[in-house]
């Protein structure tokens, strides 16, 4: 099974691949989508309902993993998040993907075994569970850490069976909505 985590964000989106095999986890790949600032909010959303399309057609995950949103400090910051996590899951939708939501306290606890984690442990767990030569940027790190938590939490991950996505209208293998419980 293949998942995408994405931590959404308006000025940076990380994202995150992993393939989980039976629960042996590999890195596939990770990065940030960072529309430009200057750039009007319509164009930024575009920019990242644009990139999150480009990192699905070159990674081709089975399911994806989307933190869910923290109590902002302002409305203002809360809507335009709000805004920008919604041109994501629009991206994800589009593709046909099964769509997760986890916490940060979630996320967290399946990475480093603690729901309040620091953030610089949750990079250095990403890092020695992946085995990466560095430790990839919060937001990267931030959508590792939710796919991580997928994958090792899915009932079909531990199984290694995919979950099955769209591809040309057609429904393929297994299609399970994971909800967290709360």
């Amino acid at each position: 099974m293949r998942v995408l985590g994405i931590d959404p964000g308006s000025a940076v989106t990380g994202f995150g691949v992993v393939s989980s095999d039976a629960g042996r986890l590999v890195h596939v790949a990770h990065g940030a989508l960072r529309p430009l600032r200057q750039a009007s909010l319509a164009a930024r959303l575009d920019h990242l309902y644009r990139g999150v399309q480009e990192v699905i057609a070159h990674h081709r995950p089975d399911v994806a993993v989307v933190e869910q949103v923290f109590v902002a400090v302002s409305p203002r910051s809360a809507l335009v998040l709000g805004q920008a996590r919604g041109a994501v899951l629009a991206a994800l939708a589009s593709a046909g993907l099964t769509v997760t939501e986890y916490s940060a306290t979630q996320t967290k606890q399946a990475v480093t075994g603690s729901g309040r984690a620091a953030k610089r442990q949750v990079q250095n767990m990403v890092k020695r569970l992946l085995d990466l030569e560095r430790i990839p940027t919060p937001d990267a790190s931030d959508a590792l850490a939710a796919a991580i938590c997928h994958a090792q939490t899915s009932p079909l991950a531990v199984l290694g069976v995919p979950h099955g996505r769209r591809r040309g209208g057609v429904r393929r293998g297994v299609r399970l909505q994971v909800r967290p419980v709360r």
